[in-house]
């Protein structure tokens, strides 16, 4: 059912799915310990709901099968993978080690969305 969405509405589930859970993490301050699945999908689906034009334009009996959501489930989770996977860029991580210096902090990111969110809080406090 999902693959035989257009292009366009999958890139745009593909981006909410993204920007819903990078929001999610920045308000957890990307804390591992403080993560639910639970709490993001319905960060995810209130962001859905209130941001996407795509949920118009899927089918309700697509959106209400059983099979478009397990499909739903592991797009989800090939979003989020590839977010985790992604490595911080060079430039990114030579601004935040030189922030860090200045401000002398030690945080740690593992992944180019979690360093652009530590770039953000260390330029917050460099102000």
């Amino acid at each position: 059912m999902y693959k035989e969405l257009s292009s366009g509405i999958k890139i745009s589930i593909t981006r909410s799915i993204s920007t819903s859970f990078e929001t999610y993490l920045a308000s957890i301050g990307w804390d591992e310990e403080r993560f639910s699945m639970e709490d993001f999908i319905a960060s995810w689906q209130t962001y859905f709901q209130e941001n996407a034009a795509w949920i118009e334009k899927i089918p309700a009996e697509t959106l209400m099968s059983a099979e478009f959501h397990e499909e739903m489930a592991q797009k989800i989770d090939e979003v989020i993978a590839k977010i985790l996977n992604e490595e911080p860029t060079a430039l990114q991580v030579e601004t935040i080690e030189a922030l860090q210096k200045e401000l002398g902090t030690d945080y740690s990111y593992d992944c180019k969305a979690e360093a652009a969110y530590i770039e953000q809080l260390l330029k917050e406090k460099q102000k």
